[in-house]
């Protein structure tokens, strides 16, 4: 029987009246603890890995620094009102350097698309592929830019635990076609298929299935072309580093290597956390940044759910799993001078691929691959004269498909080598140094990430906004959920924006505990 209760428990220990728990020290936990910090809470932010960050932490190997996760900024002002909010400049922490050229996208045929934020050169490039597009590309700007306004700014940025905030967005769902898939808009925009590659692809960045997810998501080509795309200097990890020394200054604290086992519950309402160790921290609110799969099916364990059950997250598609391969090359920081920061390499199927990802669960013999290559903007990731890389490979995650990572990982990383050195890097082999590999196992036993999946649950249409899982939680008073799996969404901006709504919703802390706190 699941009571609220457990038998070995020892007593909580008093609080303030204004401590709060952040579980996990990912960008969403750590965007959160700051704004509970400016809130007036004594926060604790409590995460397994031995460093701050999560998905978006760093790997130093052979001296060369492999930034694991997410490789860029695309909405970087969500980054200065956060730090805003706590009284700190951004800019004074962090060094941002916006990328000229984002990202070349380069097709079999040899030809490429190179994404930039001018809309005159975009337009030209548009127009060197497929000049009778032109006037569909001009129309995709527009239609990315209103689902900007009502997806980003008025969705993202605000609670969607209410049926009642469902109803009302329901008339503009309609009218943005938000039905259709992403792909699907795309080619109702543009002829060319290297072009509707181009405008429906960035859904995979998030964990979404272009051809499935809600055409929303185009926002994404406004938010480039608006805001341009950044490059942390120290990569993503030094974004990290700077927000837990904003939550240090504020009076929190992070307790890293520490892994929690159970969120706490009593009368209904969270009261704290059990360690692994046993060890009990009590806290008058609590935030789980840990995946929303782990947080109800695991953390929550011991008590009844009553939306988060297990068997509705058994039905829930989760996004894919990701298979990345980290490598250093010595002596080529001059060699390769056409291979910029950012290059995708499509392979000869898209369509099918991705059917073979999230639907088949079937690992492909062909393969799309991103391609970070960080040291031509930030030369301290690799020894001198020398380049840190990252290849990134969409795959199926551990809940479909026959994958056995133990056996299949080598000759894939194999088969992605060979890519790269026919369509990109010629000589490979010859120059590499350290190396590091990183599949859906991966996932599921560093960042305890269900089915190993790269980016929680797919943000498909029934799997967004208020069908996703809730910032406040129902299964819990005082328990509130922030990250890729919660509102609105994974990526960057997504768990910067999720921290943002959370602020919105946490009471500030009482006045007399935050004066008793001042005075200890």
């Amino acid at each position: 029987m699941l009571t609220d209760s457990h038998p070995s428990r020892p007593a909580m220990p008093q609080t303030s009246g204004a401590d709060a728990i952040v579980i996990g020290a990912g960008l969403g936990g750590l965007a959160a603890a700051m704004r509970l910090g400016a809130k007036g809470y004594r926060v604790t932010v409590i995460d397994r890995l031995d460093m701050p960050g999560g998905r978006g932490s760093a790997i130093s190997q052979g001296g060369h620094r492999f930034d694991l996760g997410p490789t860029i900024v695309t909405v970087p002002q969500g980054l200065r009102d956060l730090w805003a909010a706590c009284g700190r400049d951004f800019d004074h922490d962090v060094d941002l350097r916006a990328l000229e050229a984002f990202y070349q996208i380069r097709w079999q045929d040899g030809s490429t698309f190179t994404a930039r934020q001018s809309t005159d050169a975009m337009r030209a490039e548009v127009a060197r592929l497929s000049p009778g597009d032109l006037p569909g590309y001009d129309k995709f700007l527009k239609d990315s830019e209103k689902r900007y306004w009502f997806g980003f700014e008025n969705l993202g940025r605000r609670a969607m635990h209410r049926f009642a905030d469902l109803l009302k967005v329901l008339p503009t769902f309609a009218m943005l076609r938000a039905d259709k898939s992403v792909y699907a808009h795309a080619a109702s925009r543009v002829k060319d298929e290297r072009l509707r590659f181009a405008l429906s692809f960035h859904p995979l960045f998030i964990g979404g299935d272009p051809f499935h997810v809600t055409s929303m998501y185009i926002l994404v080509s406004h938010l480039e072309k608006e805001f341009g795309v950044h490059y942390a200097m120290g990569g993503v990890a030094a974004i990290a580093l700077a927000m837990a020394g904003v939550i240090t200054s504020q009076g929190g604290s992070l307790r890293l290597n520490a892994e929690v086992d159970e969120i706490l519950l009593e009368n209904g309402r969270a009261t704290g956390v059990r360690l692994t160790d046993g060890a009990v921290i009590a806290a008058d609110v609590v935030v789980s940044n840990a995946d929303a799969g782990h947080t109800y099916d695991r953390l929550l364990r011991n008590h009844r759910r009553k939306r988060w059950t297990p068997d509705k997250l058994a039905r829930k598609r989760w996004s894919m799993g990701l298979f990345v391969w980290y490598f250093g090359t010595k002596g080529t920081r001059l060699k390769w001078p056409e291979v910029g920061h950012h290059t995708i390499l499509v392979g000869p199927r898209y369509k099918d691929h991705i059917r073979d990802i999230f639907i088949r669960g079937k690992l492909a013999d062909d393969m799309s691959l991103y391609v970070h290559r960080p040291s031509v903007t930030d030369p301290s990731v690799a020894p001198l004269g020398d380049d840190t890389f990252y290849a990134l490979s969409p795959v199926p995650h551990l809940g479909i498909g026959e994958t056995d990572w133990e056996t299949a990982a080598e000759p894939y990383r194999q088969k992605m080598q060979q890519m790269l050195e026919d369509r990109l890097l010629p000589g490979l082999g010859t120059h590499l140094s350290e190396q590091l590999v990183f599949t859906p196992n991966s996932f599921q036993t560093r960042y305890l990430s269900p089915f190993g999946s790269g980016f929680s649950i797919e943000p498909r249409i029934l799997q967004s906004a208020y069908f996703r899982p809730h910032n406040v939680s129902e299964e819990a008073r005082g328990l509130y959920l922030v990250g890729a799996g919660t509102h609105p969404g994974a990526g960057l901006p997504g768990v910067i924006a999720s921290a943002e709504v959370l602020g919105t919703i946490v009471p500030d802390a009482p006045r007399s505990a935050t004066l008793r706190m001042a005075a200890e």
